[in-house]
């Protein structure tokens, strides 16, 4: 029930002592701006970490080649790897557990590329279909490579939206012949991909076609496959079985990690979840520790409103006033201090982390700054909790005050 009187004598208190107040006040908004501010960077942090994985699938293996770096049967260390066609279809015959497997062929930035009167350098990468998926190639329009272009060798290429800004502009460019270094191909569809610009300036072809048009019909320059739902620990054992096999084909120590580099991307996401987790304890830790520090600040200020009015409170007593009518009186006043100067706080904090989240757009590594409901929702409870605090002890010592030695009081 509302009880008009208590909130007169709140208001009243307040109007008395309004620097005390506003001191009170700051610190309990500070402890809580400053919690929401770290939250939100934070935020910020793992949204910019999580979009460093969005160009490929999460649970994606990748297998570049390296150079040995240990001897191995009688070949010393320093020895070039070199990936074929058969270690792909070893792999795809023989390692449970995976799908969407892809092998790929590079031919960096030096793919001399035209349609009509415009030209341009781009990336131009033979595949096989499953590499869609572990690339996380969204298709815009048309199709991606399949297995029939592989089958026949298919002068096809899907390609990436800025690639098909540069040379088509507007236009469709789905049906349309490019020439790839004098070489005609056909445009089956264009994409765009979360990975940055690099990624849409690429075109992908059958990776049968790449051997054959631009040479050393064998090689493979990397592979990549997805593992489903498999968990870390079966995604590892999967890893382990790739590197057991590889060394035995390519010739080179399991143990010698530079001889082939197999990045296991759902082992590094898991570590950045767990690293984020514990970023975000620590910030809890820093912010509940600010807003501690307000707690004590509005428990000590009641302690001396308390002492200020113990002849009040002593006459309330003696006209009849229960102790639990004084710890209410107190605690109330407590809780509107902490709850009001919190709030302000919890908004300042979110309004600056809207200003930075429209003000850093162009960052890889810091996007949208924000705090979600339920972090809005627990800083509220832990206002309350707070203001619930801050007034106790003063209240309880309140209630205790006895009539007698109250009107004593000077």
């Amino acid at each position: 029930m509302f009880d008009l009187d208590k909130w007169q004598e709140i208001f009243s208190t307040i109007r008395k002592n309004k620097l005390r107040t506003f001191l009170t006040g700051f610190s309990v908004a500070w402890g809580i701006f400053m919690l929401i501010l770290l939250l939100g960077s934070g935020q910020g942090l793992q949204n910019g970490a999580e979009n460093q994985f969005a160009g490929d699938a999460i649970n994606s293996i990748w297998i570049s080649p390296g150079r040995t770096s240990l001897p191995y049967e009688g070949l010393k260390p320093g020895r070039q790897i070199r990936m074929q066609n058969e270690h792909y279809s070893d792999l795809k015959a023989n390692i449970d557990g995976v799908d969407n497997i892809s092998a790929r062929k590079y031919q960096w930035g030096s793919g001399l590329t035209s349609y009509k009167n415009k030209t341009g350098n781009f990336d131009i990468l033979g595949c096989y279909p499953g590499e869609k998926e572990s690339e996380k190639i969204l298709l815009i329009e048309g199709r991606f490579v399949n297995e029939l272009d592989i089958k026949d060798a298919r002068k096809v290429a899907c390609i990436g939206l800025d690639m098909k800004k540069e040379l088509f502009g507007e236009a469709d460019p789905i049906g349309a012949y490019i020439n790839i270094q004098g070489i005609p191909f056909k445009v089956i569809g264009f994409y765009t991909d979360q990975g940055g610009d690099r990624d849409v300036r690429r075109a992908w072809i059958p990776l049968s076609t790449h051997q054959r048009v631009f040479g050393d019909p064998m090689r493979i320059d990397r592979m990549a496959m997805t593992t489903g739902d498999a968990s870390i620990e079966e995604a590892t054992a999967i890893v382990e079985e790739i590197r057991g096999r590889l060394s035995k084909q390519l010739r080179f120590d399991p143990a010698d990690e530079r001889a082939i580099f197999i990045r296991n991307r759902a082992e590094f996401y898991q570590r950045f979840v767990d690293l984020f987790a514990g970023i975000r304890a620590f910030i809890w830790i820093i912010g509940c520790g600010t807003i501690l520090a307000g707690i004590v600040g509005v428990s000590n200020i009641m302690m001396i409103v308390v002492k200020e009015r113990t002849k009040e409170i002593g006459i309330r007593k003696a006209l009849g006033a229960t102790s639990g009518s004084i710890i209410g009186l107190i605690m109330q006043e407590a809780i509107f201090i902490t709850t009001i100067a919190g709030y302000i706080g919890l908004c300042l904090g979110v309004l600056l982390l809207e200003w930075a989240g429209t003000m850093i757009t162009d960052s890889d590594f810091f996007k949208n700054p924000e705090v979600d409901l339920g972090v809005a929702i627990s800083a509220t409870v832990l206002l309350i909790i707070a203001g619930s605090i801050a007034g106790l002890i003063p209240a309880i010592r309140a209630s205790r005050i006895q009539p007698v030695v109250a009107l004593r009081e000077e």
